[in-house]
């Protein structure tokens, strides 16, 4: 209990300081030059956005750095997620995750190929874009040409993005990829491989692409055009995925590691991670790789992205101090895997605000989602019970949560996101806030309801989880017929 005690005093005196951190930060970059405000701003989320009446051009640098990013963003998949949690599994289930991982890969780019790209981006670059859900334009790859045509955006607050449809398409296609494979950490060791397939198919279809589609492609969610006095209207700022990826995969583990129920021998028998080695490895391919998932969403090779590189390299930084320094103080030891978990979360905190903080919020992210991860998945789960094997909601659910929460109290105009140098958050009276808070309640709900019920339908007709038979030989060999051998 003194552990404790000690504890929440540092957390206390901690919390204060950064909070007069990341104000003091967000203050002196509001104060840098900005351009003048006109009272009628335009609609821009890139620096480089000019009012001149000429058409966009193809511009091959930009081209250039999202298809590098999109290669940045698979491999976060494979082999950066699929070595992070088969490090922290059982040695006779690492194939199992590892082969979840490589064939969501495969499965959700050929969903995204037929219809999910419409289904979340259909129509979002015309008047009008359909408030719930993508029409068929790009149907089985329909009008997604790598070729420059008519120079029309393919996002509405992007009016001069200047790379091609397909571009776009690949570079989001990658986050439908990595945002189901999350889930599978809350599962592991227990799902039969044939009732995760058909899960992953019905979730990309039904929560996914329609919540992609709300915050992204012109839907209910996204934020909205200034009016007449520069102010902007609802929606939810979300620059990478923070509702969209990270509360969605986060909160649908959850729902899965309820009805699932434990794994066998939980709390009896130990069950420590088999291969660190493997864990620390894929965190650090994540770290890079989210570089892409991040200054890609500029969308361009510009400031922005340099802003939110900056961004997400500092929160990842000082969510690995922290979660460490917070196993030093309550454990007496800080560990790999603790380091790991940190920095994990502290990207996935920045994820959604990347874009709109300026570094030292960025740093004061870090440690905030260092300090709350940290309890959820050792207080929390401990004290409700639930199975998340490998702590899906305990850094995606409540880091991205978290981290959408205070995109809307310290996002500022001052990154080049916006047209002046101006706070948008909590300082400047809140608005913004309010739209992140109810695009989070949102989110959630989708993602449990959503979850709930597809679980349930395929429990009904297909089953669950694996026989306890084939939960006791492990699920390399009972779903796949392999064995992993390892040598590190």
């Amino acid at each position: 209990m003194k552990s404790w005690d000690r504890l929440a005093r540092v957390v206390v005196v901690g919390a204060s300081l950064l909070v007069t951190l990341a104000v003091s930060g967000s203050v002196a970059w509001a104060d840098s030059p900005a351009e003048p405000k006109d009272g009628a701003a335009a609609v821009a989320l890139q620096q480089s956005v000019s009012p001149a009446a000429e058409p966009p051009k193809l511009d091959t640098g930009d081209n250039a750095w999202l298809l590098t990013s999109s290669a940045l963003v698979l491999m976060m998949t494979g082999p950066g997620l699929a070595l992070f949690y088969s490090g922290l599994v059982r040695k006779k289930n690492v194939l199992s995750v590892m082969m979840q991982c490589v064939f969501l890969m495969c499965l959700m780019t050929v969903v995204w190929a037929l219809y999910g790209y419409t289904l979340a981006f259909g129509g979002a670059n015309t008047d009008h874009p359909p408030p719930w859900l993508g029409d068929l334009r790009y149907l089985g790859m329909s009008g997604a040409q790598a070729t420059w045509e008519d120079g029309k955006s393919v996002i509405p607050l992007f009016p001069q993005l200047t790379i091609p449809v397909m571009t776009h398409m690949l570079f989001q296609g990658m986050f439908i990829v990595i945002t189901p494979a999350l889930i599978c950490g809350a599962f592991a060791e227990r799902m039969k491989f044939g009732t995760m397939v058909a899960f992953m198919v019905l979730w990309a279809t039904l929560v996914y692409c329609p919540l992609a589609h709300w915050v992204w492609g012109g839907g209910v969610l996204m934020y909205g055009s200034p009016n007449a006095s520069g102010v902007f209207q609802g929606g939810a700022l979300d620059f990478a995925g923070g509702t969209v990826v990270h509360i969605s995969s986060g909160v649908s583990a959850l729902v899965c590691a309820l009805v699932l129920g434990k794994r066998i021998g939980l709390g009896r028998e130990p069950m420590p991670p088999h291969n660190m080695t493997y864990t620390a490895v894929g965190a650090a391919m994540l770290w890079v790789g989210w570089f892409g998932f991040n200054a890609g969403s500029a969308l361009a090779a510009n400031g922005l992205a340099a802003s939110a590189f900056t961004a997400t390299h500092f929160a990842a930084a000082a969510g690995g101090l922290t979660w460490a320094a917070m196993e030093w103080i309550v454990r007496g030891k800080p560990t790999v895997l603790g380091t790991c978990s940190g920095v994990v979360a502290g990207l996935v905190c920045i994820t959604p605000a990347a874009g709109f903080v300026t570094p030292i919020p960025a740093l004061g992210m870090g440690v905030a989602v260092g300090v709350l991860c940290f309890w959820s998945c050792t207080a929390l789960k401990s004290r409700f019970g639930y199975d998340d094997s490998l702590d899906a909601f305990g850094v995606h659910g409540v880091g991205g949560t978290l981290g959408a929460l205070l995109t809307g109290v310290f996002a500022t105009r001052a990154t080049g996101a916006f047209s002046d140098g101006k706070l948008l958050g909590l300082i400047e009276g809140g608005p913004v806030l309010a739209g992140q808070i109810a695009a989070v309640v949102v989110t959630w709900g989708l993602a449990a309801l959503g979850s709930l019920a597809i679980l349930k339908v395929l429990d009904a007709v297909m089953g669950l989880r694996v026989s306890q038979l084939e939960e006791i030989q492990g699920l390399d060999l009972s779903q796949h017929g392999e064995e992993g051998y390892i040598f590190l």
